[in-house]
């Protein structure tokens, strides 16, 4: 379920690339990464916000299938009847509405239902699970690429679909639920049913950790939308070559969730979230920002350890916070706000972008002297500094966000401990 869901989402950015180059069967997407990031953004967004509305039915409903199963068919749905856009606005009503609405029904189930039923092994547990997005994304980065290729966005969007259709209702008829966990010490009703409790909206430790959740999914995803254009319009590396290193960024993101889930049972699951944001942040600055190929080799690398912690820990920090009685609720609404910092991260750095001709439309053009095509390359690596710089600010402040999150706490639950 987390290898097709997060996996296809991790690999927007191959979509991206295609989908702004003149090789688009959507004309009006070429060059338009702002419109066309606000797609897989919209998706995306939706896949996590739509746990407020997910949780409940999930708390309400006896057999959480009919919700995952209809999720599975309104996803597939949307990437199949994608393949026939040829205008914008058809990618915004299948590949982002239709997608991201069953992408949630299919996805929070397994997310809402697992981490109560560990404790001290829950970090390992959850790295685990949350792992198939990198291996997901490992594996269908290059054979996107090749379907992309071979058959057009068209055919690939409808296997695609077709794929996750085949593959995903078996596993959506197995999941089941814990009625146990869903009920209150009286076993009067479920605890989605009972909403929030607004005493937790007003301690400073949710409105913080809100306020990180959100940075830390905006800038999350600008380096999974924009890493595939960068080596293909900067670095001139082929788009082949491009969705390997996508492949290469989520291999080594699936080793690291587990790895840090681990990490964390042992020194802390907040802990161990405050460094992997920290130094996604620093990693960004330090190897992408005026990256030749050696140092942006070293991005791809470097982000894809440290960038997994925060998405692997999340639900376990939730738990640990707020208590297992109140995650349903408190996820719901804390992967809402990750949705909607989701939708807007991607979307302004196509801003910052702006409209701009791919390096292999500006060869093709021989009245396009020399000196101008190298201006253009120039002035373009010069929007993508601006991004980096964009992105590393968004994760430093997240970063910045759990750290005051940890103090608060801490001072909640009456003293300081190193491990938590």
């Amino acid at each position: 379920m987390i290898f097709q869901v997060i996996g296809i989402n991790s690999i927007y950015g191959i979509f991206q690339e295609m989908y702004t180059s003149p090789r688009s069967t959507v004309k009006d997407a070429i060059g338009q990464d702002a419109f066309v990031s606000l797609v897989g953004s919209i998706g995306t967004g939706l896949t996590w916000s739509g746990g407020i509305v997910v949780n409940p039915l999930i708390a309400r409903t006896k057999d959480v299938r009919w919700i995952t199963v209809s999720g599975v068919v309104i996803m597939s749905l949307g990437l199949i009847l994608a393949s026939f856009s040829t205008r914008l606005w058809h990618l915004f009503l299948t590949q982002a509405l239709l997608y991201g609405i069953g992408s949630s029904a299919y996805y929070f189930p397994i997310i809402s239902l697992t981490p109560p039923y560990f404790d001290r092994h829950r970090g390992f547990a959850m790295g685990v699970i949350l792992s198939g997005s990198g291996i997901g994304g490992l594996v269908l980065a290059p054979v996107l690429r090749i379907l992309l290729d071979r058959y057009g966005v068209g055919w690939t969007l409808r296997i695609l679909g077709l794929w996750n259709l085949a593959v995903g209702l078996p596993t959506a008829c197995v999941i089941r639920k814990k009625a146990s966990l869903f009920r209150t010490a009286s076993g009067s009703r479920p605890v989605g049913q009972a909403g929030l409790n607004m005493n937790l909206v007003k301690r400073g430790a949710f409105l913080w950790q809100s306020l990180g959740a959100f940075l830390q999914a905006s800038g999350n995803v600008v380096p999974l939308y924009y890493m595939t254009t960068y080596s293909t319009s900067i670095l001139s590396y082929s788009s082949s070559a491009g969705s390997l290193l996508l492949a290469m960024n989520n291999a080594v993101n699936s080793v690291s969730r587990v790895l840090m889930g681990v990490i964390a049972d042992r020194v802390g699951r907040q802990n161990t979230m405050i460094l992997s944001v920290f130094l996604s942040g620093l990693s960004v600055f330090a190897f992408w920002y005026d990256a030749s190929r050696v140092r942006f080799l070293l991005f791809v690398v470097s982000y894809g350890i440290y960038a997994g912690g925060y998405n692997a820990l999340v639900p376990t920090t939730i738990a640990e916070i707020y208590g297992v009685e109140n995650y349903s609720s408190v996820n719901g609404v804390i992967y809402f706000i990750r949705g909607l910092g989701a939708i807007f991260g991607a979307p302004i750095a196509g801003v910052i972008l702006g409209s701009h001709q791919r390096s292999g439309s500006l060869s093709s053009q021989n009245a396009i002297s020399l000196r101008y095509m190298m201006a253009t390359l120039g002035s373009l690596k010069t929007k993508y500094n601006e991004v980096v710089i964009y992105d590393g600010v968004l994760l430093l402040s997240a970063a910045f966000c759990v750290l005051y999150v940890r103090w608060l706490d801490a001072r909640d639950k009456g003293g300081w401990s190193w491990r938590a």
